[in-house]
């Protein structure tokens, strides 16, 4: 799994970022770096983050500030906070605003490795399950998932060939995630989609068409350098939210 997975360190302290960095190098993970909140969205939209290692007490803003922004924006990668506050008010309010885990500083590496995994072994597990049985709702459309039909606000079917209605899941099923091309190839390969990163833009590009009509062109947005991500809000037919 570290092989794969990229980490965003967000830290002001210079000596701990860079020394935190040069461990998870060694532990097989890649790492991106930051030091400002400014910088985060940055390389949210530029690289492939799996897990964000989030310090509570940045020069530019808070941490808890930040997760904050980032759940209202729907960016659902995993967040770990750090802090050297050892405060369980802020340790809850961090968990409540949907921050994935807390650690305490000082830590020790190894348990923070310990924590990367751990949280990334839980919402991959609950990733690959589907979210619900019933049917999908976002932006006036409706997608049922049993008779793999869409329908537009207008009450017109949209036919999908299998693979466009494959992504279309993939989407829904992760509402607000940035998913770059290698991701949805991954996880829509099983059927028709060429192995190929264009065939992903390919795919957009013809949902975004067929979608048209009821205003879908404006459900998926093309992050640059970072894949593609729909805006829509989701609700799933029996369920709240």
């Amino acid at each position: 799994m570290s092989t794969q997975t990229q980490v965003l360190v967000v830290d002001d302290d210079h000596e701990i970022n860079k020394l935190v960095t040069r461990y998870l190098q060694d532990q097989g993970f890649r790492v991106v770096r930051a030091q400002k909140c400014a910088e985060v969205r940055e390389k949210i939209a530029t690289n492939k983050i799996d897990i964000i290692v989030l310090d509570v007490m940045l020069p530019d803003g808070s941490g808890l500030d930040l997760c904050r922004d980032l759940r209202a924006s729907r960016t659902n990668i995993p967040i770990i906070l750090l802090t050297a506050l050892r405060d369980d008010v802020d340790r809850i309010i961090g968990l409540e605003i949907g921050a994935d885990d807390y650690l305490g500083k000082p830590f020790n590496p190894r348990e923070l490795v310990a924590r990367i995994r751990a949280v990334l072994r839980r919402t991959s597990s609950t990733e690959a399950e589907p979210a619900a049985a019933g049917l999908y709702h976002f932006g006036g459309f409706v997608a049922d998932p049993h008779m793999r039909s869409l329908v537009d606000p207008g009450g017109v079917d949209v036919v999908l060939t299998g693979a466009e209605f494959d992504l279309l899941m993939t989407f829904l099923d992760r509402p607000g995630r940035v998913l770059s091309r290698d991701q949805l190839l991954d996880l829509t390969r099983g059927r028709d989609v060429d192995v190929l990163d264009r065939s992903i833009d390919v795919l957009v590009s013809r949902l975004r068409r067929k979608m048209s009509d009821g205003g879908g062109d404006q459900v998926f947005k093309t992050i640059r350098n970072g894949g593609y991500q729909l805006t829509a809000k989701v609700r799933i037919e029996g369920k709240s939210g």
